[in-house]
């Protein structure tokens, strides 16, 4: 079956009868003018925003200097005094050796990892140290060393967007600080934490600095004004969109993946399904605040599965014509021979569908002109909980019933061939028309760019609705959930 336009039809079928021997003409059922909705749910489409890093990096290798102390101070003893054992004691026969340290502590390149929510910068620590002056005895000797710190940042994102951060730089040296010379332990603990502390305000106030530089709001105002949107889902038979509508973004916190910064972001917003013509797309609102909430993404699509009036009434036809191959038989009037028009299909108030036909009936017994006249019925289509078959039930027949044409037109309408036949005719099955409607809706809306979106989504639930009649048609709603995650990718 074809699908057309969203609305959902009201299946009404009001019988009415006329014989035009009597000159009797009955009334048609009213017309239904209802149109059933678009179908409206909230969905929440996962958006990740990823913030590239590396001008922190580069930034921060600027800011943090590449020495960052320096060691030069006296040390009154580098080389031990020399003793010997003479008549059981201990003698100093060399005084000890003073001599200077100079040196410096440099570091290496930064590195950048991620742990958690946190980004952890590894800092290479390498120091080299030269003693001088060595009692004039030695012209110099040299020992180095290295060690590993590490800054841990952590940011958030304010409400208005701002990006915040936190820096604390922790120890983690590889051996404790220090240096084996001349027999001696030279260690530069005390010097690395005084020269250090200044040097973790400037990486803690560079920290800051360069990651309030990180856009994120004019990004987040790009994707949230682009986000008011209609999407194909299906291009033909029928033309299905959804109109995408954002109401509130919402923030789960972020993950390091490599050099990039990966933002937890959801839309949440209304989602209208529409068949046929392509709805014109919401007015963008300025991007609001920032929503603390962990984004639990899900996709809500409802789907009508249309049937036109038009599409009904062939099939009517058909059968009513097969069926008038063979005699009527009624109730003490015997076998009648029955030739049907064209009919007429519509919705009419009340849920139902209302079935017209032009009738020319003649009796076997009698001679003479055939009555003429139009009979016209009304039904209500139901289906079961869950299920795609679509039945006809509560058919009515209504007429006026003054005279012998219009008695005989409300027998006929009321027999065993007539009112059964049509109710069997208009029985549908919709389940071959929503298979292929998901197929097609999964293939559509499976991976592909919208503008500076790439679009993924999955479907992972289908259910079918109960069956309504609108003026416009039968409408048989579906509904897909699953999940959907939209990345945004500008073209360069």
């Amino acid at each position: 079956m074809r699908l057309i336009q969203p609305a959902a039809a009201v299946l009404l079928l009001a019988p009415a009868l006329a014989g035009c021997d009597r000159q009797t003409q009955v009334e048609a059922p009213p017309r239904a003018t209802d149109i059933a909705p678009s179908p409206t749910q909230k969905s929440l489409i996962a958006v990740p925003i990823n913030a590239d890093i590396t001008p922190l990096k580069a930034q921060l290798e600027r800011a943090v200097p590449r020495i960052l102390w320096t060691i030069n101070r006296r040390e009154k003893a580098c080389v031990a005094p020399q003793r010997v054992k003479v008549f059981g004691k201990r003698v100093k026969v060399t005084p000890a050796i003073a001599c200077t340290i100079v040196g410096q502590v440099t570091r290496g390149p930064l590195r950048f990892r991620g742990e958690g929510n946190e980004i952890v910068i590894d800092v290479p620590l390498n120091a080299r140290i030269n003693a001088r002056d060595v009692g004039g005895v030695l012209k110099g000797e040299t020992a180095t060393g290295s060690a590993l710190a590490h800054a841990r940042i952590r940011i958030d994102l304010a409400p208005d967007w701002r990006m915040q951060g936190k820096a604390q730089i922790r120890y983690g040296w590889t051996k404790a600080p220090g240096i084996d010379f001349l027999g001696k332990r030279i260690t530069f603990t005390d010097e690395a934490d005084a020269k250090l502390a200044p040097v973790i305000r400037d990486v803690e106030r560079e920290v800051n600095r360069e990651i309030g530089k990180i856009n994120i709001r004019n990004q987040a105002a790009d994707i949230w004004r682009q986000s008011f949107t209609v999407l194909e889902l299906n291009r033909e038979n029928p033309p299905v969109w959804m109109r995408v509508t954002p109401q509130r973004i919402l923030y789960g916190g972020y993950r390091l993946n490599g050099q990039k910064l990966n933002l937890n972001l959801g839309i949440e917003g209304i989602t209208e399904t529409f068949v046929a013509g392509r709805p014109a797309a919401a007015k963008p609102t300025p991007l609001p605040k920032l929503a603390r909430q962990i984004p639990r993404p899900h996709l809500d699509i409802r789907v009508p599965v249309i049937a036109d009036y038009a599409q009904l009434q062939p099939v009517i036809d058909r059968a009513l014509a097969k069926r008038a191959t063979r005699p009527f038989v009624l109730p003490k009037l015997g076998a009648m021979m029955v030739k049907f028009g064209k009919s007429t299909v519509y919705g009419a108030p009340g849920g139902r569908i209302a079935v017209g036909a032009d009738v020319e009936a003649r009796l076997e017994a009698r001679t003479g002109e055939p009555t003429r006249g139009r009979i016209w019925l009304t039904a209500l289509p139901v289906n079961a909980p869950g299920s795609a078959e679509v039945r006809f039930t509560e058919i009515d027949i209504n007429g006026d019933t003054d005279g012998v044409g219009g008695d005989l037109m409300i027998l006929l309408g009321r027999s065993e061939g007539f009112a059964p036949l049509i109710a069997d005719a208009l029985t549908q099955n919709f389940a071959r028309d929503l298979k292929e409607l998901e197929g097609k809706i999964k293939r559509a809306v499976d991976q592909r760019r919208e503008g500076a979106f790439v679009i993924r989504t999955r479907i992972e639930g289908f259910e079918i609705g109960e069956i309504k009649a609108y003026g416009n048609g039968l409408y048989l709603p579906a509904r897909l959930t699953g999940g959907a995650s939209v990345d945004y990718r500008p073209k360069r």
